[in-house]
């Protein structure tokens, strides 16, 4: 139901910010609006405004919208209004209002909370092993080029980083403090040699770097898992698993996960603190098949939510950040069409409305800025696809 509801508001929002840019456009240039709709179906909710005529409605089906203009080949128009309609006006006007929509779905500043760049511990083998990375590591500035590198603001825009450079096939450059106290150091990441024809959770392990640093605490836990059958409870620290120490939840995660890689359910020894009094409890992961691999599961939350920080810009800043994530993120999207094209990136990076209804109740589910965070996302693609010369 959550997937539902936060795919229904979704889109709902990414239509009427659409409608609003051609609405708000239309209006500028002196082009009278007889209706702004979203939605279709039944009427749910109308108001007309007495100053400018324009009748606001609500369909029921929050899946498309439109903004009907006065319009000469549409119905008459009165002589008196010519200059109202939107066949009337130059060439120049009537691009601009067409353009509105898909460029208002290209606006994005906003200061929310994220995550600090502290890394969690880097998947065995992966990337970030190779180069050294152990957890613990808080990373300072990154870039592609060694001179010329940029400060990290959050985790996410390391992360942002990572995604480019893999796609790209470009090494990234990372300055990292190991240590309080500890002078910074630059890391290289080979990321030129990484399999990226599918942008997916595969790809952020195969580079190692899956999450920011969270303890290795227990969240929620689900009744019918074996997290609940091993007496687990909200809170406790796991310290160790089989004997050998736990670094932070990724590692546990991890841990869990490989549990599953021979099929076979087995029991393991877990070490933790229970309001700082130590355990040994006996957890029996159970065994699932994802995406054609077996892995193990204990039906809880796993790491303690990790530090954040609040990303903020002035207004100045803000619009520059906007607009420079905006064609990042738009030169990404052609750059990935143009892969998917010539055969360099798998079709599965292709995302219709079912993969958008998931996202869009996972991001929900994590709060209200991962929904925001997607919805720009969304909304960024979306204006750079109705761009596009394509029917």
């Amino acid at each position: 139901m959550q997937t539902f509801l936060a795919f229904v508001v979704a889109i709902a929002l990414l239509v009427a910010v659409h409608e609003w840019g051609h609405f708000a456009m239309a209006r500028a240039c002196g082009v009278k609006v007889l209706r702004f709709a979203v939605g279709f179906g039944p009427t749910l909710w109308s108001w007309t405004s007495p100053r400018t005529g324009t009748e606001f409605a609500i369909g029921a089906l929050p899946v498309g919208g439109y903004v009907k203009m006065l319009d000469e080949r549409e119905a008459p128009v009165d002589k008196a209004e010519l200059h109202q309609a939107f066949n009337t006006q130059s060439l120049m006007r009537r691009a601009l209002i067409v353009v509105a929509g898909p460029l208002a779905n290209l606006v994005n500043w906003m200061g929310v909370q994220q995550a600090q760049a502290i890394l969690s511990k880097p998947v065995a083998g992966s990337v970030a092993a190779m180069a050294g990375f152990t957890g613990g590591e808080r990373v300072l500035r990154v870039g592609f080029d060694e001179d010329h590198l940029d400060e990290v603001v959050s985790f996410e825009d390391f992360r942002w980083w990572l995604t480019r450079g893999a796609l790209a096939h470009k090494n990234v450059y990372v300055e990292i403090e190991s240590a309080p106290g500890r002078g910074p150091q630059v890391v290289l990441l080979s990321l030129s040699s990484v399999d990226a024809r599918t942008a997916d959770a595969q790809l952020f392990r195969n580079i190692g770097i899956l999450g920011p640093y969270s303890e290795a605490r227990m969240g929620e836990i689900l009744v019918d898992g074996a997290a609940n059958a091993a007496a687990l409870r909200l809170g406790d620290l796991v310290v160790s698993v089989d004997g050998l120490p736990v670094a932070d939840g990724a590692e546990l995660r991890e841990r869990i996960r490989s549990s599953g890689k021979t099929g076979i359910a087995t029991e393991q020894l877990w070490q933790v603190l229970r309001q700082d009094q130590p355990l040994t409890l006996t957890v029996k992961p159970k065994i699932e098949t994802v995406d054609g691999q077996t892995i193990g599961r204990v039906g809880a939350m796993i790491g303690a939510p990790p530090a954040m920080t609040m990303v903020r810009f002035g207004v100045i800043d803000g619009i520059n950040k906007a607009v420079e994530r905006t064609a990042e993120v738009s030169l990404l999207t052609l750059r990935m069409m143009g892969q998917i094209a010539t055969g360099q990136s798998s079709i599965k990076n292709l995302s219709g409305p079912i993969t958008i209804a998931d996202y869009a109740g996972k991001s929900a589910a994590l709060g209200a800025n991962q929904f925001l965070i997607f919805l720009a996302l969304i909304s960024i693609s979306l204006g750079v696809l109705n761009l596009l010369p394509v029917p």
